[in-house]
């Protein structure tokens, strides 16, 4: 029972299995028509010019059971694939070119299958035509036969083409290039090539035409754009020669001539007749048709006219035969013929050319010395020339030429009958010179006028010229230029000129010469023209760089030239830039650059240009200078004191460098020097005296006896106003309040003349900005000393005047001192001056001045570095 059970159910899925196979149905196209793009491709026609890789088709049909289908492409054994397919989707993609020329159609078997049962249909494609291909024109070359006399509008030849295309895009037409030049035309249906009508062919003018046909299609679609093509093709068109033409004579006129000493049976001359047809030319024969009364024959096939008489029986002087030349055909028919006249001379014999003569009988050399130049006109009377000519008439005239240098001389005369005296003129008297030709040599040609032979004869003369001192010194160049450095030594070669005088012996001998104000420093060799310089001259380009002068060429008669010469003296580095202290003090206002200037006595740059650099300084960050201007500036970060204080403990603010001054010569000099600089803030108000304070800050002498001078006019102004009260008071016994002594020792005259001297005298320079403001807040002290503040209230009764030396130092140092100092060294002074407090004014200007003098002789003695 256990194994009935385990069969059962296998028996029974095998039983459904079979009933399922046997219900299966076969999928199956749709079939949609001709011109559908979607089911079997039954009827499916496409264009030969269809892009490969394009989506020509869709395969489409079903499966009854609705199970997927897919599809598929097969070919026969041997073709070519032009198709593929996606299985899936069914779009057929063209996969290889299409030419219907080449196949026209296509078997394709289609399949669909729903992955039990296929069903494979085989299918035709129809490939159509497009416009793809170009006439071609067949059995070329065309090579065409034509005889010359052809009638017009013949037919000569028919040019065919062929197009494999169908439709009008392989019916072909047919047209000439350049139909206006052509001789022909063709029919552009046929291809039929005709001569044209009223043209004849002509061997003579032209033996071969080339005529270009063009076989164009009726054009049609190409890739979606509608497409013409043409061939062209020439015809070469020999023309074949036709006896049309008589003949020609060659070598036309024809002369000949018959002398005295010509034999009976003689030739004359030739003539000579061609057919004018060329290609198959006849043979020519010629004869005498009249003039020759018997005295001359020709030649039937030579064309040679001959003399059958001796000349002493001829009885005309000129004979004129006329000469027949007939073409003669192969059968021996005379067809076409021509004449041409041949006229025969009988002349005396010209057996005698013209002869030269001399003194001693016949000569063919002539020779003459001379001196060069003679005057126009001149007959060269040292040639004793004669000409003749023997024969008789026309055969004795003949012409004179001088053959050589043209425009020279002149031959008289220029035409001779039998005999004549030769006489040679100079016309030409510049081109008769020495330096050019020591010898002038010509030909002196005697050549017959009239006669055939021109019989000639020819004499050399020969003129051996003389020199005469006829040019003057030249020089190579109207100038010379020469250079040289202003360390040459004395007797330096500056320059070598040149000068020529083509004439010959002493003429030629050339001496120089220098003169001019700028040739004192220069001597020149007499002979060699070499320029040097004076054994003892120094040259200075710093002093003189640029000389010119004169030099002069002179020969021993005296005839000169002249040439300029041009002497620049190149600069040499040879001095060094130069400090006007090499060691310098200035005062540097924070905020404002100083200046450091160094001379380079050179004349030229570069040795004059200066550079500046700092060599040495200590802290190295604090300064920074303009290497092409000198100007030595604070750091950017430098603003105050408080940051130097910051930087340094050298509280006094004065620091030493060591600049350097380096020109830009080769070898490169250069200079150093110590620099003071003072660094101080600007804590004065601007006004005239701080401009002055300024300009003298580092010149204390100068401060100090302004100082003095106006401390004399104060006590000068004290006396005598002390005087006056005084003599005032005595003569009115009245004792002056205490508050108008005191309004009058306050007064500011003193100080405002001083002021108003001041802003007189002040220069015009940087140090105007630093000028005191004239207020009365400007006696007040920066440091709070005090020491500017007048001197106490005198008593209430009036005094004799004080001792000169005494009374104005108890006003004037009050407000002057800081003033003097500030523009010194204002931290030293502003040390002082706390230090000291309210004391006599006469003290502290001493004790001022004195520190002041230490502090710069300490300076001077020992840099700070």
């Amino acid at each position: 029972m256990k194994h009935v059970r385990r069969f059962t159910p296998s028996l029974f899925l095998s039983l459904v299995h079979i009933c399922l196979v046997q219900a299966n149905y076969a999928p199956y196209f749709f079939d949609n028509g001709a011109r559908s793009t979607n089911g079997n491709m039954a009827l499916f026609s496409l264009s030969e010019d269809t892009p490969v890789g394009t989506h020509v088709y869709t395969l489409n049909g079903t499966d009854p059971e609705g199970d997927p289908v897919t599809y598929g492409l097969a070919y026969e054994a041997g073709s070519r694939r032009y198709f593929s397919v996606d299985k899936n989707l069914g779009n057929v993609t063209l996969i290889e070119e299409l030419d219907r020329e080449k196949e026209d159609e296509i078997e394709v078997i289609v399949s669909i299958s729903d992955g039990l049962s296929t069903v494979s249909e085989k299918v035709r494609i129809l490939v159509m035509d497009a416009n793809d291909e170009s006439p071609e024109f067949i059995n070329t070359p065309y090579i065409v036969q034509v005889p010359e006399n052809t009638p017009s509008g013949s037919s000569i030849f028919k040019i065919e083409a062929v197009d494999k295309d169908t439709g009008s895009g392989g019916s072909i037409t047919y047209f000439l290039q350049n139909i206006h030049a052509n001789k022909f035309t063709i029919d552009r249906h046929s291809g039929v090539l005709r001569i044209k009508t009223g043209v004849t062919l002509d061997y003579e003018k032209s033996r071969t035409h080339f005529v270009v046909v063009v076989a164009k299609d009726g054009g049609g679609k190409l890739r979606g754009d509608n497409k013409v093509f043409s061939a062209t093709t020439t015809v070469t068109v020999n023309v074949e020669d036709v006896q049309d033409t008589p003949p020609m004579f060659i070598g036309t006129p024809y002369y000949g001539y018959v002398y005295e000493d010509t034999l009976a049976g003689s030739e004359v001359l030739t003539v000579v007749a061609l057919d004018g047809d060329r290609g198959k030319p006849n043979s020519i024969h010629y004869c005498i048709v009249n003039g020759d009364e018997g005295s001359f024959e020709i030649g039937n096939t030579t064309g040679a006219i001959s003399v059958i008489k001796s000349p002493n029986q001829l009885k005309k002087e000129v004979y004129e035969l006329k000469v027949q030349a007939s073409e003669v055909s192969q059968e021996g028919d005379v067809s076409v013929y021509a004449f041409a006249v041949v006229t025969i001379r009988v002349v005396d014999l010209n057996n005698h050319p013209p002869t030269f003569y001399g003194e001693n009988g016949p000569q063919n050399r002539f020779e003459l010395t001379m001196y060069e130049h003679p005057p126009e006109g001149e007959i060269l009377r040292g040639l004793k020339i004669t000409v003749n000519d023997s024969d008789q008439g026309a055969n004795a005239k003949f012409n004179l030429r001088l053959v050589g240098p043209g425009g020279i001389f002149r031959v008289v005369p220029q035409t001779v009958l039998n005999e004549a005296q030769v006489t040679i003129i100079v016309e030409n008297s510049a081109a008769i010179d020495y330096e050019k030709f020591k010898v002038l040599t010509f030909k002196l040609l005697a050549i017959e006028v009239n006669t055939p032979e021109k019989f000639s004869s020819t004499a050399d003369v020969v003129i051996r010229l003389l020199d005469t001192n006829d040019n003057v010194p030249k020089f190579s160049s109207d100038y010379y230029i020469a250079r040289i450095p202003e360390n040459s030594p004395g007797g330096s070669n500056v320059v070598a000129v040149t000068a020529t005088d083509p004439d010959s012996g002493l003429w030629g001998e050339v001496k120089y010469s220098v003169y001019g104000t700028g040739a004192d420093l220069f001597l020149i060799h007499p002979s060699t023209g070499i320029i040097y310089t004076q054994p003892w001259a120094v040259l200075d380009a710093e002093v003189n760089s640029k000389y010119n002068f004169y030099v002069k060429a002179e020969d021993t008669d005296g005839k000169y030239s002249l040439a300029e010469v041009f002497i620049t003296v190149l600069d040499v580095n040879d001095h060094s830039p130069e400090f006007n202290e090499n060691i310098q003090e200035k005062t540097m206002i924070i905020g404002s650059p100083v200046k450091i200037e160094a001379i380079d006595q050179d004349a030229e740059e570069p040795n004059n240009i200066v550079d500046y650099s700092i060599m040495q300084a200590d802290p190295a960050n604090v300064f920074d200078i303009d290497q092409s201007t000198g100007e030595i500036k604070l750091k950017s970060y430098i603003r105050s004191l408080d940051i130097i204080h910051n930087i340094t403990k050298n509280k006094d603010c004065i620091w030493s460098l060591v600049v350097q001054a380096k020109d830009r010569g080769s070898p490169s000099f250069s200079t150093t020097a110590v620099l003071k600089i003072d660094i101080t803030e600007e804590t004065l108000h601007k006004g005239p005296m701080a401009a002055f304070l300024m300009q003298t800050k580092d010149n204390p002498m100068k401060a100090l006896g302004v100082l003095a001078g106006v401390m004399g006019i104060m006590v000068l102004i004290t006396i005598m106003i002390s005087t006056a009260m005084f003599w005032r008071n005595k003569r009115s016994n009245k004792i002056t309040p205490v508050r108008r002594i005191i309004k009058k020792r306050q007064t500011p005259q003193p100080r405002a003349v001083r002021m108003e001297w001041l802003k007189f005298k002040r220069p015009s320079n940087a140090a105007e900005k630093f000028v005191v403001e004239d207020d009365s807040k400007s006696l007040h002290n920066e440091n709070s000393n005090n020491n500017i503040h007048v001197a106490p209230v005198p008593p209430t009764a009036p005094v004799p005047p004080p001792p000169p030396a005494l009374a104005p130092r108890g006003d004037a140092p009050g407000w002057r001192v800081p003033t003097v100092s500030g523009s010194l060294t204002p931290k030293f002074i502003n040390k002082q001056l706390k230090k000291r407090g309210h004391g006599s004014a006469h003290n502290a200007l001493v004790s001022e001045l004195k520190l002041k003098f230490e502090k710069r002789n300490a300076a001077i003695g020992e840099p700070h570095i």
